[in-house]
């Protein structure tokens, strides 16, 4: 996951949204998302080759959310997989403190992550490198592959898109797939430098992706109400994909 945008109660009658892009090796299998079924109140996409995912809600008001972080190193050998962290986390009944303190102290075991933990009531974002943890107010923010908020353009587009569209109207989903579909480059001069090259970040730099081998592969928006309900949509985007490839559920929460 490369991008993922988020209002937490920054509209009435909305307690949270995510917009989120996976980008990942279209060689990497993947299933697209669904209620697992040996967890049946877990709902989200499956990496096939580790196990876990990258983002996934459940009945009871749990989400978990995580990107790579490029340019701050390289994790230690046999480190787990990242996937980990957002796949546990959905299966526990641990608070979004709880997890991430205990994330934190083994922080090392994984490669560089950031990390978004809802667990109904407290909204968290941590990362592997940075300093502990952060408890999120209310308003929009957003994060790439750098740490939350570091102003990479496609963070700083996405997050002024998103706060358009709240400062707006409750967005719909469609209109969050069309925010998350802007394939424009950034300019040269706002690029970071991770030490990849020019040319590679001026490719990695639109909000959807595409290079020969790696980009986009799923656009997931995530709409939480304060009435209790909730929707999911997901868009296959990666090559092979088919236009009409969508997963939409609705479904109550029932409570953290």
């Amino acid at each position: 996951m490369c991008l993922i945008l988020v209002g937490w109660r920054a509209r009435p009658g909305l307690e949270l949204v995510v917009a989120a892009n996976r980008d990942e090796a279209y060689d990497r299998p993947t299933a697209a998302s669904g209620w697992w079924p040996e967890a049946p109140g877990v709902l989200a996409g499956r990496d096939l080759r580790e196990g876990g995912t990258w983002l996934g809600v459940t009945r009871g008001g749990r989400l978990a959310a995580l990107t790579n972080i490029r340019g701050r190193g390289a994790g230690v050998p046999g480190a787990r997989s990242r996937g980990l962290l957002v796949r546990d986390f959905l299966l526990s009944r641990d608070k979004a403190e709880g997890y991430a303190l205990r994330v934190g102290a083994e922080g090392d075991r994984y490669p560089p992550f950031n990390l978004l933990l809802f667990d109904g009531r407290e909204l968290l974002a941590l990362s592997n490198r940075a300093d502990g943890f952060r408890r999120l107010e209310a308003g929009v923010w957003g994060f790439s592959n750098g740490v939350l908020d570091e102003p990479w353009p496609k963070t700083v587009a996405g997050t002024r898109a998103l706060r358009g569209l709240l400062s707006q109207r409750i967005p719909e989903p469609g209109d969050l797939l069309a925010l998350l579909s802007d394939d424009r480059p950034a300019p040269d001069g706002s690029l970071p430098e991770t030490g990849i090259g020019l040319e590679a970040e001026r490719l990695l730099s639109p909000i959807f992706t595409r290079t020969q081998a790696y980009g986009t592969r799923s656009s997931t928006v995530v709409l939480l109400s304060t009435e209790g309900s909730a929707s999911w949509t997901e868009i296959q985007t990666g090559p092979g994909s088919k236009a009409d490839e969508r997963v939409r559920e609705e479904f109550r929460l029932e409570g953290p």
